[in-house]
């Protein structure tokens, strides 16, 4: 597995890995806590060092897995969280990027992590009622601590990652992106490349759409996030299935999957982009660091480029309330 840099010369594997699906989101976890600890490790032996999670994953379950899984290979790894939640009784009630907030989350983290630092710090949310300024500012007093080693943003708007990085720079900017979630090309990416950020699309794979396996048969369970996604509503899969189709077509003729083609046409995109992918086996792990080998070419890229648009996306990525929290 090779190397890529995202902000602030920070290096990392050119995969990562999403852990939030060990804790929630995606139904019953067909693993025990003990398997989930071997697969976060097995993930490390196979290159893969970069690790995503969040305080709210669980709540708080996902930390505690993470950081125990990973504290015997702390010094090899990259683990990124975040904080900007509300969290009550087990549940996240909304938004909270007050500097005392951020601060308690800080420390709270670290010890659910079982480390002494937290390599990069992610804004989940950007919560309108506290200046971005103010979000940036305690992120750099963390830093300047040793609490924390750099500073991200997750969703905001081209203007939110101006204002913060004028006061501490922005090392990464995570946002849903793939092929059939486009969004942040329009003003987000540009931006990043001025001002030298790196990006983290997460949900690379369409939440598991654009492997292949999901279509219209599919089944998902009360505590699935994809239940309740207009995406995954029945009439709208079925009209985005020609789009996975077309991937399918790309993958079979090059003997590789539809994942690693949706993954290396991210790799593809620019140097300083790392998706996460979310999963709970081994074996997809491998599948996906193996994306990093699968050549594209000029024509290739170009035509899964337009393919958004060639063929349509039916549905919003997330349902009315979750859209509220994006793009702020």
């Amino acid at each position: 597995m090779h190397t890529r840099t995202l902000g602030q010369g920070l290096q990392v594997s050119a995969i990562g890995l999403g852990c939030m699906g060990m804790s929630q989101s995606y139904g019953p976890n067909p693993g025990t806590r003990d398997e989930m600890i071997r697969v976060l490790r097995s993930a490390v032996d196979l290159g893969v060092v970069f690790f995503d999670t969040a305080e709210v994953y669980g709540p708080y379950a996902n930390e505690e897995l993470v950081g125990e899984a990973l504290e015997p290979v702390r010094d090899r790894v990259v683990i990124a969280t975040k904080f900007g939640w509300d969290i009550r009784d087990g549940a996240s009630v909304g938004l909270d990027s007050r500097p005392e907030q951020i601060r308690a989350v800080a420390d709270a983290s670290l010890r659910r992590l079982r480390t002494d630092v937290i390599d990069l710090f992610y804004q989940h949310r950007v919560d309108p009622d506290v200046p971005i300024e103010d979000v940036a500012g305690t992120v750099g007093e963390l830093v300047a601590a040793g609490k924390v080693r750099h500073f991200g943003l997750s969703e905001p708007s081209a203007h939110t990652i101006r204002r913060a990085h004028a006061v501490f720079p922005v090392t990464a900017v995570q946002s849903e992106y793939s092929l059939w979630t486009r969004d942040p090309e329009a003003e987000v990416l540009p931006t990043l490349a001025e001002l030298g950020i790196g990006f983290v699309p997460f949900s690379p794979l369409g939440k598991g759409f654009l492997t292949g396996t999901v279509d219209t048969s599919t089944t998902f369970t009360d505590d699935d996030i994809r239940r309740r996604v207009p995406r995954f509503e029945a009439d709208n899969l079925a009209a985005n299935t020609a789009l996975v189709d077309h991937v399918r077509m790309l993958a079979t003729g090059k003997g590789v999957t539809p994942g690693q083609i949706a993954l290396a046409w991210l790799l593809a995109q620019h140097p300083w982009i790392v998706p996460i992918p979310g999963t709970r086996r081994t074996s997809r792990i491998r599948e996906n660091a193996d994306a990093t080998t699968v050549p594209l070419s000029a024509d290739e890229r170009a035509d899964l480029d337009s393919l958004a648009r060639r063929v349509g996306v039916r549905g919003d990525r997330y349902n009315a309330q979750h859209m509220g929290y994006v793009n702020r």
